[in-house]
């Protein structure tokens, strides 16, 4: 028989408020109090950084506050840089590539509740976000579960992103919807 925890990484819906994931989460709240309350840049800074988020690049920059319920689903990439005030809720794993650059207030989420409310009472499930490598995600944009943004997009701010963007775009409001192409050189 599955952990909710395994249920959750499978995408299999799963008790988030059961006493399991309640523990695991403590534990995580207790890193990022640390994380949020300690001094910026000292040797301390980033070893509770790669404590928070062990699968993600050794040079991950988080800015304080920062919010995540689990922290080991995250795979950020090397030199992944994200500004104050962002949540990820990552019961799903959440991979962002190399180079990318996330702005203040940005909420990245793979939960998922049912529309049923008696069925939301019982059970959640997660999708993946990924995000691709040289990214720049804009202040409080919102990432739905289970959105791929390609590489080299542009994520205007306050979008909220519900569905795939491909890559080299810009996408911008609610819906994100894609209005131009980039990176296309000085031809394109």
């Amino acid at each position: 028989m599955k952990s909710e925890e395994e249920k959750m990484l499978a995408g299999e819906p799963y008790d988030a408020h059961g006493v399991e994931m309640i523990a695991i989460r403590r534990k995580v709240k207790r890193i990022l109090h640390r994380f949020n309350i300690s001094e910026y840049h000292g040797e301390n800074f980033q070893s509770i950084i790669n404590e928070l988020c062990p699968n993600s690049a050794k040079d991950l920059y988080l800015e304080p506050p920062f919010y995540c319920d689990y922290g080991i689903h995250i795979h950020a990439g090397e030199k992944v840089f994200i500004n104050f005030g962002c949540v990820i809720l990552d019961g799903g794993k959440v991979t962002i590539g190399a180079n990318t650059r996330i702005a203040p207030g940005v909420h990245i989420y793979t939960a998922q509740h049912p529309l049923e409310a008696a069925e939301r009472l019982v059970w959640e499930d997660c999708r993946p976000v990924v995000i691709g490598e040289n990214c720049w995600i804009g202040g409080h944009v919102t990432i739905c579960p289970g959105v791929t943004i390609g590489d080299r997009c542009v994520i205007g701010a306050g979008a909220v992103v519900v569905k795939d963007i491909p890559q080299d775009t810009l996408a911008v409001g609610n819906p994100a919807t894609v209005i131009r192409k980039l990176n296309q050189g000085k031809d394109g």
